[in-house]
């Protein structure tokens, strides 16, 4: 039995709102999972619970992503510390970049941020994202880009990064990853899928000469970018991908 399947249901221990909250970012999980944007444990979504107290909630450090359900998932404070019973705990060093931008952010009610290799390979390039595929167009105006200052460990780096980051809902971090916020989880995973899209469009059409658009259809496409970070595309999207999670495996639920 895994410790997933060993796992009590918290269900009745929460508010309804943080209950639903869970179940939200546990299929966000088993959703980074299922696109193959995972990294073995390793990388967090976190997301805000409702409340003055700025407790977060967080994957159980050593838990594959395909296995997180609503109730395995660890309550957290800013510090990464645990604040309600778990049988988990956390990697509170791997925290250090969410609760940068959770203190900052009011909007970034969840955090997401993965190490793909795509991601990665366009993070280590010097122009960075270019505007060469529809999705690359759409993300770049609400882009940001942070250096690369080694394992984010230190603490002093988050002024930095919130920074970098300012009122954008995307960030590249330069030769690590990257990363979006959301005032919701479904928000946040769809700016993530349509940057990785980006990503790896670059790294696929890089092998050839590449087809610049013209100035037009780059100031069209970037007006139109707003919609995709933005209520409407989530409540048509998001119960889709539920919909999906729930005929492959509905053990996220629990």
């Amino acid at each position: 039995m895994s410790a997933a399947e060993e796992m009590k249901s918290v269900k009745d221990l929460v508010s309804a709102e943080e209950w639903a909250l869970r179940v939200d970012l546990a299929a966000t999980y088993r959703l980074i999972a299922m696109y193959g944007w995972d990294d073995m444990i390793f990388t967090h979504i976190s997301v805000r619970v409702p409340g003055p107290e700025h407790h977060f909630l967080i994957n159980p450090y050593g838990m594959l992503f395909e296995e997180i359900t609503a109730s395995s998932l660890v309550k957290i404070d800013l510090e990464g510390n645990i604040v309600m019973d778990s049988p988990y705990f956390v990697n509170p060093a791997g925290f250090t970049i969410h609760s940068a931008i959770h203190s900052a952010r009011e909007d970034a009610q969840c955090v997401l941020h993965v190490h793909t290799d795509d991601g990665v390979a366009v993070s280590a390039q010097k122009d960075g994202l270019l505007p060469i595929s529809q999705p690359s167009m759409l993300v770049i105006p609400n882009l940001a880009y942070h250096d690369y200052e080694g394992v984010a460990l230190n603490l002093d780096e988050r002024e930095r990064l919130i920074n970098d980051i300012g009122d954008k809902k995307l960030l590249m971090l330069r030769n690590h990853g990257t990363l979006a916020v959301g005032e919701n989880c479904a928000l946040a995973f769809v700016a993530i899928y349509f940057l990785e899209r980006a990503c790896t469009a670059q790294v696929r059409a890089q092998v050839a000469e590449l087809n610049m658009p013209s100035k037009e259809a780059l100031a069209t496409t970037e007006a139109q970018s707003s919609t995709l970070f933005t209520s409407g595309v989530d409540m048509l999207a998001w119960p889709a991908l539920l919909r999906k999670l729930d005929r492959l495996d509905p053990s996220f639920r629990d």
